[in-house]
């Protein structure tokens, strides 16, 4: 998606890795999403992150048994939710951070060689503060569930 492309309403978009670094501030080795599957502007998100043991945090979360960590799970959420909104015009230039994040229940681990699936609701938007509902799951089972909020700050100024 580039800057001349132009969205219309309740269009489905598809993002690359390429298009992603394009909307998100994170580079190696935080960038934790490697493709956007579905995605409706200021509504859902839908895509993955596929994991390696070449990921960084496996080396010592946990040696011999690597596990990703819960606080990544969530940030994968987090900018797969920005998916579902940075590339909105009023929100171009701006930066998501967060602001909570409620009811988290983690149920099964993820781990190397696992493709992290990731769905994102946009629930509420009012003023600077956004609403999501997010899910991750690995082979359709629900890994991590969570509602997350989020402050959008103008970078600008």
């Amino acid at each position: 998606m580039t800057e001349e492309n132009i969205v219309k309403q309740d269009e489905i978009l598809k993002l690359d890795i390429k298009e992603i670094m394009n909307l998100l501030p994170h580079r190696y080795p935080f960038i934790l999403v490697d493709r956007v599957t579905e995605c409706v502007l200021g509504k859902y998100c839908k895509g993955y992150k596929n994991l390696t043991i070449n990921e960084q945090f496996f080396c010592g979360h946990f040696p011999g048994n690597p596990v990703m960590p819960g606080v990544l799970q969530l940030e994968a959420l987090a900018q797969m939710s920005a998916g579902a909104l940075a590339p909105l015009p009023q929100y171009k230039g701006k930066l998501f951070v967060y602001a909570g994040v409620d009811g988290v229940r983690f149920r099964r681990q993820v781990i190397p060689g696992d493709r992290f699936d990731m769905e994102t609701e946009v629930t509420k938007i009012k003023g600077p503060i956004v609403k999501i509902h997010a899910k991750g799951s690995v082979d359709g089972q629900v890994a991590v569930e969570a509602d997350l909020m989020f402050s959008v700050i103008d970078t600008s100024k």
